[in-house]
This record gives structure tokens, C-alpha cells and sequence, in this order.
């Protein structure tokens, strides 16, 4: 069972630990980089890793809110630390992706994977940053439901798993899977094993597997009544849809953030309005364990 969690802080460009029998709220990594984003923990190495967005552009004659500002410029990075946040190090510098999303990983094979927003893609590396790789690229259409933003992946079942969640707004969102491993011949952007197992959902962002009972969670930010909640569903089978999904929760302030406790029987969520739901998979209880007033948190992920 997790017995603290790690959140990355927007306010502050911060690595925060929740400890999960007081609440009590600790600065692990106190500048992890502008705008991070994706978080994964390597308990037996007890290191972290998460992503960055990079720092955007501003249009200065506008507020400064998530729809005034360009992620484009390509100055996204993965970055690295012990859990304590000593021995800080980059694994790949800014600019050698554009807006890293969500971060999953196969710390027995060595492998980081990501979503790469504004790059249109999802590519993964070695945890030293070698062997940068591209495992999907979209055209660049200009459309923002190109974009790519949660990731999850499933070693054993040869599985990769992402979402794109559209324009704001927009019910645009769709849910992909593909093999891991590329097929023979094929290329990042021409590989034609890519499914998609949900569309048509109002902005779906972070991903979660539970593979030992086969569900699929999400966080969906967009419009109500499907917006704004936490999802799951089964995992369909190879060449077939995604069913009807499950809302465990609803009233985010833009969910984003997921990590699943299996054991304990809780799904964490952060959003932007800087809320920690632990919200119960039996739907007995939902509540907020933590609460950042004015402070955007996007991944999370638990230590045990």
C-alpha cells in the first residue's frame, strides 16, 4: 500500500510529498524545472523521475491562464532524483522533446515512456536517456486532438496505451493502444497496429493499468457530465472497442493527475484547482486528503 504520495506543483515548480497518515505536506525536489508534469517512482533503485513541459510562451497582452500561453517552443526535458531529492540529475536535457506529459516506466527492463504533447507523439528512452526512441508520431495537422498526453504501458501483454485529449472543451477525446513493440518494418508514424478503443470522450488525460483485474482508469478533464471525473473500464480484448466506462467520481477542477492503489483500494487524483481526491473503487467515500489553495497540481504517483 502507498504510504505517502508525490505531486508535481505547478505554483512553485516543485516535487511535494503528501505523507498518508497525518497529511502533512514536505517539499522533496524544491525546483524540478519549468512546468512539470509526468512522475514515476523506481522503488528499488528509490529514485524518481518525471517530465517537463518546458517553459512556454507568454502573449503578455493577455491574462496568463493554461489557454494564453504556447508550448510549442521545444524546450521540454525528463528529469531525475533520489526520493529524498538528492543526486539531482537530468536524464534528457531541455529541448530534446517539446511538452512532456505523462511518464510511465519499465524499471525491469529499464525504459521510461512518455507522451509528448505539442510534439504529437509518444517516445520512450533508457533511464540514462539513451536510446531515445519514437513509438508514435502524428501527423502535424495543426489539430490539437493530434495531441498526445497520458501513457501507460503493459510489458508482459505487449501493449501501449495513450490518449489524446482534443481541443478544450471540445468531446474530441480519444483512448489508443498499440503493440509495444513496433511491428517489422514499420515506423513511428506509419505503423498500422494502432487501435483506438475509445472516442468521442470530453478531454481524457492520465492513464492507469491495473492488469491483475483487467481495468483501464482515467482522468477526464472537459465538459460535465462526463468531464471533470474518474474513470474505469475493462480492458477490451485485442480488436475490439472500449465499453461504456465507469464514473468513480466527478466535480474535478480539471482532473488530471491518477495513481491507483490496488491493495489499498483507492484512486488519487490531483486537478488544477490544487485538490487530492482519494477516492474509494467500491465508491464508498470520496474525499480531499489535500488541498493547495491556488496551487495547479498535475502528476502524482505513490511511494510505498
Amino acid at each position: 500500500m502507498f504510504q505517502a504520495l508525490l505531486v508535481l506543483n505547478l505554483a512553485h515548480n516543485t516535487v511535494d510529498r503528501i505523507d498518508l497518515t497525518d497529511a502533512s505536506v514536505t517539499t522533496v525536489v524544491g525546483d524540478a524545472g519549468p512546468v512539470p508534469d509526468g512522475i514515476a517512482y523506481d522503488r528499488a533503485a528509490g529514485r524518481i523521475y518525471w517530465t517537463t513541459m518546458g517553459a512556454p510562451d507568454v502573449d503578455p497582452a493577455l491574462p496568463v491562464d493554461e489557454h494564453n500561453v504556447d508550448f510549442t517552443p521545444k524546450n521540454g526535458s525528463v528529469e531525475s532524483a533520489a526520493l529524498d531529492g538528492a543526486e539531482r540529475r537530468q536524464v534528457l536535457p531541455a529541448g530534446a522533446l517539446t511538452t512532456g506529459k505523462q511518464l510511465d516506466a519499465d524499471f525491469v527492463a529499464g525504459q521510461l515512456y512518455w507522451s509528448d504533447r505539442e510534439g504529437r507523439r509518444v517516445s520512450r528512452s533508457r533511464l540514462d536517456g539513451t536510446g531515445l526512441t519514437d513509438l508514435v508520431v502524428n501527423p502535424a495537422t495543426g489539430d490539437k486532438a493530434e495531441e498526445c498526453v497520458g501513457v501507460a504501458i503493459d510489458p508482459a501483454g505487449n501493449a501501449l496505451y495513450w490518449t489524446q485529449k482534443g481541443p478544450a472543451k471540445g468531446g474530441r477525446g480519444r483512448i489508443f493502444r498499440a503493440n509495444l513493440v513496433m511491428p517489422e518494418g514499420q515506423t513511428a508514424a506509419t505503423r498500422t497496429d494502432i487501435e483506438v478503443l475509445w472516442e468521442h470522450r470530453p478531454e481524457p488525460i492520465d492513464l492507469w493499468l491495473d492488469t491483475a483485474n483487467h481495468y483501464l482508469y482515467w482522468t477526464d478533464r472537459g465538459a460535465e457530465p462526463a468531464g471533470n471525473t474518474l474513470n474505469r473500464a475493462p480492458i477490451p480484448a485485442r480488436g475490439e472497442s472500449g465499453g461504456a466506462p465507469e464514473i468513480l467520481a466527478r466535480g474535478f477542477a480539471e482532473a488530471i493527475g491518477l495513481a491507483v492503489d490496488i491493495e489499498a483500494g483507492f484512486a488519487y487524483v490531483t486537478d488544477l484547482g490544487g485538490s487530492v481526491r482519494a477516492v474509494a473503487l467500491d465508491g464508498s467515500s470520496d474525499s480531499v486528503i489535500a488541498k493547495f489553495e491556488g496551487q495547479p497540481l498535475t502528476g502524482i504517483i505513490g511511494v510505498q
